[in-house]
C-alpha cells in the first residue's frame, strides 16, 4: 500500500496530520504488533488492552504531557482514529485504570514488547563493533523567557560579566559603595566618569 498525503475540500479533518501518516505506516509494517502479546486482566468492553497501550502512547506522540489532555486533544479526533480503525479515541479515564491495572507480569510483557518494536530500528544493535560507537552530548544552556512553558532558573558558567558592571559610575543614583570608613553617592554618569582627571578619582577612593 502506498501512502498518499494531498488537499481535501474540507477546511480541517485533523490536528496531527503527520502523526496520522505515521499511524497508517506503523499499520502497514505491523510495527506495534508485539504490543498484543500484553494480556491485561480487563474486560473489554470498546478497546482491547493493547489499543489502549497504542492510544497512550499517541497520546505522548501528540504532545500530552499528562493523560488529563486526552480528552482536550485527542477526543475529536474521528479522523486520526479512524486510520487505526477506531470509530474514537478512549477516554482518559480509561487510559488511566488501563495502566494502573498492569500486574509485575504486564510490565515485563510489555518491557519486552517495546524492545521487539524497537530493534529492527535501532542503530546502536546495527553498529560495527569493531571501531568506536560516539555518543554526542550537547549539554549547552538556552537562554529562554521566565514564562517559557517548564523554564528553570539556571547558571551559565562562562557568562561574562560586563566590562563596567563592578564600576561605582554604572550603579543606580539611589545606591552607594563604602570606600573605607566612608562613602559616597554614585550618581556619576559613565560619559562624565569617563571625562574626569585621574587625581580626582584617587580623592573619591581614598
Amino acid at each position: 500500500m502506498t501512502i498518499e498525503i494531498d488537499f481535501t475540500n474540507e477546511l480541517t479533518n485533523t490536528r496531527y496530520a503527520p502523526l496520522a501518516v505515521l499511524s497508517a505506516l506503523y499499520q502497514q509494517n505491523h510495527v506495534l504488533q508485539p504490543l498484543e502479546q500484553v494480556a491485561i486482566p480487563m474486560k473489554v468492553r470498546d478497546f482491547r488492552g493493547s489499543e489502549k497501550l497504542i492510544q497512550v502512547m499517541l497520546s505522548i506522540l501528540a504532545g500530552c504531557t499528562t493523560l488529563s489532555e486526552v480528552n482536550q486533544k485527542l477526543k475529536m479526533e474521528s479522523t486520526l482514529a479512524g486510520v487505526w480503525r477506531w470509530e474514537r479515541f478512549a477516554d482518559q479515564a480509561s487510559l488511566s485504570r488501563t495502566l494502573d491495572a498492569l500486574t509485575q507480569t504486564n510490565l515485563v510483557e510489555l518491557r519486552r514488547g517495546t524492545s521487539e518494536v524497537c530493534r529492527p530500528y535501532s542503530q546502536t544493535r546495527l553498529h560495527d563493533w569493531r571501531g568506536y560507537l560516539w555518543l554526542d552530548f550537547d549539554l549547552t544552556g538556552l537562554p529562554c523567557s521566565p514564562k517559557a512553558e517548564e523554564s528553570q532558573k539556571g547558571y551559565f558558567a562562562d557568562k561574562k560579566t560586563p566590562v563596567d558592571a563592578s564600576w561605582h559610575v554604572s550603579a543606580p543614583s539611589h545606591t552607594t559603595r563604602h570606600s573605607g570608613l566612608s562613602c559616597f553617592l554614585a550618581t556619576a554618569t559613565r560619559s562624565s566618569a569617563s571625562n574626569r582627571q585621574s587625581w580626582q578619582w584617587k580623592m573619591l577612593l581614598s
